[in-house]
């Protein structure tokens, strides 16, 4: 073998030392697959063991087969049900299921007569009976508006509006489903005053109630928001009647025979013991004073009905 002076192995002929200057370095040949040296362990054992001599081969111990893969997990829906939360604390009171609703801040009848004063703070329900243009909404909504404790005013025709396709115009002609309509309104209108009362918040409600349907008039409104509710009718003379009606537009209109004929059944509202206020040379804000004069007498002396 040709060595160096100083005794070292000759460099591989691919090393730096042993490639001639000048010359670039070859690609090493890829090893013919003959030229490979055969392993003399069955396949599936591992690579070859090197045994020092003079020593045993160690025992081969075949390797255990590898398990089967575990199957993937089905993947979760693109829109789960999220877990459910605990609800956040709203202020919001449970309504009790189909019972009268019990308010606080109502004076005491037998602790003398109730002022106007204390009935202008009083926690009540006020239903404001009238014909279409004896004024009630307008009454209604001035009434809330300067009261002096959380009053909401809910409006029987604003409610029976909320039907847009399908709704069922009086002025087509009155039929049953007009009047369901008018039934379904009341009951709503029965829940939300029901729910305002019971989170202490007064309410005034405005309807036509007839005195000869006292099942479906009265006798509704009672069921639906308690007997605690107070009832006052609004009933100015027929000419004035007529005369705002006329200013009304929308389907709140109605045409000046069928204002005559409800303003006569309102009538019957006189002798039946409910407060009647004529509000025909009052304006507002005197008819929402006369309106506290009767929640007055009215909590000092609840009318039977």
């Amino acid at each position: 073998m040709q060595q160096y002076g100083t005794q070292r192995p000759v460099p591989p002929p691919g090393s730096p030392q042993g490639r001639p200057q000048g010359h670039p370095p070859h690609p090493p040949h890829p090893p013919h697959p003959q030229a490979q040296p055969r392993s003399a362990v069955p396949p599936g054992w591992g690579a070859p063991h090197q045994v020092p001599p003079g020593q045993a081969p160690p025992r081969q111990v075949p390797a255990a087969p590898a398990s089967p893969p575990a199957p993937a997990p089905p993947p979760a829906p693109s829109q789960a049900p999220a877990p459910p939360q605990a609800p956040e604390p709203t202020g919001h009171v449970q309504l009790p299921p189909g019972g009268p609703v019990q308010v606080s801040g109502v004076p005491d009848p037998s602790a003398g007569p109730v002022t106007v004063e204390a009935a202008h703070t009083a926690a009540v329900a006020v239903l404001l009976i009238g014909p279409a243009g004896a004024g009630k909404t307008t009454v209604a909504r001035y009434w809330a508006d300067h009261r002096r404790v959380p009053t909401a005013h809910i409006s029987l025709d604003d409610v029976r509006e909320w039907v847009r396709s399908g709704f069922a115009n009086p002025q087509s002609g009155w039929n049953e489903h007009s009047e369901a309509q008018y039934r379904l309104a009341r009951r709503t209108c029965g829940f939300a005053a029901r729910n305002f009362l019971a989170n202490g918040i007064s309410c005034i409600l405005d309807d036509a109630v007839f005195p000869d349907r006292p099942v479906v008039g009265l006798g509704g409104w009672k069921r639906h928001v308690g007997p605690g509710l107070i009832p006052v009718v609004l009933l100015p003379g027929l000419e004035v009647v007529l005369e705002r009606n006329a200013e009304r537009a929308g389907t709140r209109r109605l045409s000046d025979e069928e204002v005559a004929h409800i303003h006569g059944r309102m009538a019957g509202w006189y002798g039946s013991g409910l407060p009647i206020i004529d509000n025909s040379r009052q304006d507002v804000a005197t008819t929402a004073r006369l309106l506290d004069e009767a929640v007055a007498r009215s909590l000092t002396s609840p009318p039977s009905w």
